[in-house]
């Protein structure tokens, strides 16, 4: 595995890969890598025959507040793991690399951004669009692996490659979870001992919710007040952000269940934003 950490030897060398013929995978990622970042990579590299993993720490996405200065970190560990799951090339940029100080062009979906995430953390996604954008130009991927349990995000890179005619196949895996269905994520490690024995109850809400649903259920806001029962009884140490029933498309919130439904949660746990998805299909 090569790794490198400027843009424009990233560039040159995936182009180098194209007029050779070789189809190239992109895996985005911010570090701390876990299992559900290596199924990704793992996922891309039976589809192509070059592998980039990125690996940064986005500023633009981070809002006032935000963890960007305590993001975990480890890089030695995040290369063990690229190069065991047959990574090529991993591409590790400075922030100053990626944004010229007088960086003035954006990337917005902001219709698929109103709500869940969006609503929460203003600018987040703008951030997202704008860096994937720049590493679709610089890895010139054939195709990219994203994670389902950011489905919003997914959603937004889906309808932002359309839109802008961007020739890369946007792939979407399922979500990787712990033994006891906690979600992966990279900030699962903010969480103490307490914290991380409670967690779970995100999930066993989402999945009680979308069997309400699947019986027959089709009042949203009902549904949506037994989800926040439901945590405020199994997880009183956290704080909702949000409990949603939306299109699985484009995020706009449902009234009534109609067809398949995407149940969505962000839950605050200690230090930890955590959030997580069910699709539900009736």
């Amino acid at each position: 595995m090569r790794s490198i950490t400027d843009p424009h030897e990233l560039q040159q060398q995936c182009l180098s890969w194209r007029r050779d013929g070789l189809s190239i995978g992109l895996v985005p990622t911010m570090g701390y890598l876990h299992e559900g970042h290596m199924a990704l990579m793992r996922h891309a590299r039976q589809r192509c025959d070059r592998l980039v993993v990125s690996l940064f720490v986005n500023p633009t996405q981070f809002g006032p507040g935000e963890d960007l200065d305590k993001y975990p970190q480890d890089h030695e560990g995040d290369r063990a793991k690229t190069d065991s799951c047959g990574t090529d090339l991993l591409f590790m940029p400075a922030p100053g690399g990626m944004y010229a100080p007088d960086h003035a062009t954006w990337i917005d979906v902001p219709e698929l951004g109103r709500h869940l995430c969006g609503a929460s953390r203003p600018g987040h996604f703008r951030g997202v669009c704008t860096v994937v954008t720049k590493l679709f130009m610089l890895a010139q991927p054939h195709l990219a692996v994203f994670g389902r349990k950011d489905w919003q995000q997914l959603a937004i890179i889906r309808r932002m490659v359309r839109d802008l005619d961007i020739p890369v196949e946007i792939i979407g895996h399922e979500i990787v979870r712990e033994a006891d269905g906690l979600a992966m994520s990279s900030r699962n490690a903010y969480l103490t001992p307490d914290e991380r024995a409670a967690a779970p109850a995100i999930r066993r809400g989402l999945v009680k919710l979308a069997d309400m649903v699947r019986a027959g259920e089709r009042d949203v806001e009902g549904a949506k007040h037994f989800l926040r029962q439901e945590y405020a009884r199994e997880l009183p140490m956290g704080e909702v952000d949000y409990v949603e029933l939306v299109h699985p498309d484009d995020i706009t919130p449902v009234s009534a269940v109609t067809g398949p439904v995407l149940a969505a949660v962000a839950v605050r746990v200690g230090k930890a934003r955590l959030i997580d998805n069910i699709l539900i299909e009736v």
